[in-house]
């Protein structure tokens, strides 16, 4: 299977299984002297990791996290970063009936015209449980972020009908709330409207938002490797995620010029800045030092116990009901997995932004004869 390596200079390679021994991933590219511990990359895997609310799956999985390699004394070494998360509460019988049929929104049917075969047991590697590779790295990646200045925040900004109020928002509520929404009131709101749809055996879907801040003007690949095209790219690789959108995203499409261009101007320290934001960030491709704002839009959980009509390999018409410990909504433990790609990509961005003009090869190699 290809497809498990994303990035260029700081890349990561996943693998691992839902019903198998666990998931890990490998990081090439980490540059030695991070301060980084089991303890750290913990805390953005317990973001996603199931059973701690209410609207997350029952299987209840520590998802505890091992470093093998890479680390030494509390730092980076320089070389590949290797971690684990085994799995600890598989139930594979859940899934024995499913082997015969095609379970609707799932990857069953693609997986099998690809392959010919599938891992049924809990969808294998399509499984949701497969973001915690890209979490354990993006906990390293927002390590390095942060040595640079650079913020990534992500949150809940909508979930089925019901869409905050950014007058209302508070970035630490998002943290503690059970739906990592900023706005108190949402949150209410959006708790009756899951519970009602979860007492008819449905589930729903939602947006989630993430906020750039600190990044410096200039960095992308113009052309095919835009940075917003990397972005779009590394959210929508996100099983759950159907859309994504830049800034203002589709609303452009109903604007005129005038009103959707960014005017730029010079701030009281003569910094170059920009008046509007429409463009969330990034233009031509690159970074243009304001925030950069991403969504994206998860589908509702595709495992339901409402009856379903689908089909199986017998050639026959079935209606179904799907068994098994699934989420209500994807949305809340998606947030951190949104937040993890995006960090991902902006370092693998920035690392290969030190090779873009002579001047800072030159002052590299200076510093270091000296």
């Amino acid at each position: 299977m290809s497809g498990s390596i994303y990035g260029k200079i700081f890349s990561i390679s996943t693998w691992g299984e839902s019903h198998g021994e666990g998931y890990g991933v490998v990081i090439d590219g980490c540059p030695a002297g991070l301060a980084i511990d089991e303890g750290l990359i913990q805390q953005y895997l317990n973001r996603r990791k199931p059973g701690r609310t209410k609207y997350s799956t029952p299987r209840k999985e520590e998802d505890k996290v091992r470093i093998l390699s890479g680390v030494f004394e509390g730092k980076t070494t320089g070389t590949p970063i290797s971690m684990i998360v085994f799995n600890e509460n598989q139930r594979s019988s859940d899934y024995s009936e499913i082997a015969s049929y095609y379970r609707p929104g799932h990857a069953d049917y693609t997986y099998d015209m690809k392959y010919g075969f599938r891992d049924y047991r809990g969808g294998g590697r399509s499984s949701g449980r497969e973001t915690i590779s890209r979490v354990a790295a993006g906990a390293i990646a927002v390590s390095i972020l942060k040595e640079l200045g650079i913020q990534v925040y992500a949150y809940t900004k909508s979930i089925g009908p019901v869409t905050i109020d950014y007058h209302n928002c508070r970035r630490e509520y998002s943290l503690n709330d059970p739906l990592c929404m900023p706005d108190p009131e949402a949150s209410r709101k959006a708790e009756q409207y899951i519970m009602e749809k979860h007492e008819e055996q449905d589930s729903v879907g939602g947006v989630i938002e993430c906020i750039v801040t600190g990044m410096p003007p200039g960095i992308g690949e113009p052309v095919f490797d835009k940075l917003d095209a990397a972005l779009s790219k590394a959210v929508m690789s996100i099983g759950a995620v159907k859309g994504v959108e830049i800034g203002d995203g589709f609303l452009v499409a109903a604007r005129t010029g005038s009103e959707n261009n960014d005017p730029f101007a010079y701030d009281n320290d003569k910094r170059l800045i920009k008046l509007t934001n429409h463009a969330g960030g990034i233009l031509g491709g690159l970074s243009d030092g304001s925030e950069i704002i991403i969504r994206a839009a998860v589908k509702p959980t595709a495992s339901i116990g409402k009856p379903q009509r689908t089909a199986n390999k017998n050639n026959e018409n079935i209606e179904i009901k799907i068994v098994g410990r699934h989420d209500p909504i994807i949305v809340p433990r998606a947030v951190v997995v949104v937040e993890a790609m995006t960090a991902i990509t902006l370092v693998d961005f920035l690392f290969q932004g030190m090779t873009s003009q002579m001047d800072r090869i030159k002052d590299f190699y200076n510093r270091i004869r000296k």
